[in-house]
Parts: structure tokens; sequence; C-alpha cells
């Protein structure tokens, strides 16, 4: 597979990006309840905020899964831990589809999180998935994270773990 990542577009990918984030496989996402407009309203917001990225992730040029890379002091985590100079934030949503195949989800984590490390300034990728959430657990235990415990944000309880560069290679069978 080939991924590649392009920033969405607020208003061309409005519609994809809610069929996706309104699917009951997405309900951690928390938008099941999302209009249209309420799509293309929050991501003009992130594509507006100085601090907060989405992409599109495709796979051989078919979207298949959205990405948001933010910066904890100022998005998500301000004032929820201690942020480390090149710490980055993550959340990833993989769309829904009739025809899953075995390994895809682990195969998008870590297209994803080669994205991030891409850049010489990530040192540290943050997650903070809600603890019930044990699929993403999973997957974040796969490429490298390590839980770091939970936290109490406004809308979820939270699991902050932690990604270094070197603990992705290593989960990933690369030595540095």
């Amino acid at each position: 597979m080939t991924f590649t990542v392009r920033p969405l577009d607020p208003f061309a990918d409005a519609e994809l990006v809610h069929g996706w984030v309104t699917h009951p496989k997405a309900a951690f996402w928390m938008m099941q309840e999302a209009k249209l407009q309420d799509v293309e309203r929050e991501y003009m917001a992130i594509a507006a905020h100085e601090h907060h990225d989405a992409f599109i992730g495709q796979n051989d040029g078919e979207p298949v899964f959205l990405m948001e890379r933010y910066d904890p002091r100022y998005v998500e985590l301000q004032g929820l831990y201690d942020p480390e100079p090149g710490d980055v934030g993550m959340h990833f949503l993989v769309a829904p589809t009739d025809n899953p195949v075995h390994g895809f989800t682990r195969q998008v984590i870590t297209a994803v999180m080669e994205t991030l490390f891409a850049d010489p300034a990530t040192r540290r990728v943050v997650v903070e998935p809600d603890v019930s959430n044990k699929a993403v657990h999973a997957l974040n235990e796969a490429v490298g994270f390590v839980p770091a415990g939970e936290i109490r944000k406004p809308e979820k309880d939270a699991l902050l773990s932690f990604c270094t560069r070197a603990q992705f290679l290593a989960a990933r069978g690369v030595t540095a």
C-alpha cells in the first residue's frame, strides 16, 4: 500500500469527513450527531488555528483516513501534563468500509507516525484516547506508545500516552 497525506480542505472534504465522523464505528470521535455544517465549522476552525492541522490520508489516491496534528501546549492537553520540546499531539480515524482488510488500521497508524516523525523537530508523539477505547490502546502499543496514566478532560477520561522516535522504531524492529 502506498499512503500519502494531503491537507484537509474544510469545504471540499466536509461531506467525505462527515460520513466518517458520524459513522457508528467513529463513536470515540464524539461527532455522531454532527451535521455537515458542524463538520465544515470544526475543520475551518482547525485550518485557521496556528497550532492544529488536519489531513486526509490516501491509499493509492483514495481517501482512507483522517489525521490531525496539534501542539499539545495549546490544543487538547493545555495544562493537563508537562509538555516537552518536540511534543506533537495526534488523532487519527480510519474511514469506515464494508470490506475491512486485516492489518489495515495498523498500517494507517504506522503511516501517521511516519508522517509525524518525518519532521525532525518531532521528538515525541502524544495521544489522549478515551480510557475505554481498548482497540486504539492496542494499536498505540503496537507502534510504541507507552501509557503515562489517566487524565480527566472536559469531554472524557483519557489515557495519556507517549511514543518517542526510538520507541516507534523499536516497535517496527528498526534499530536507530
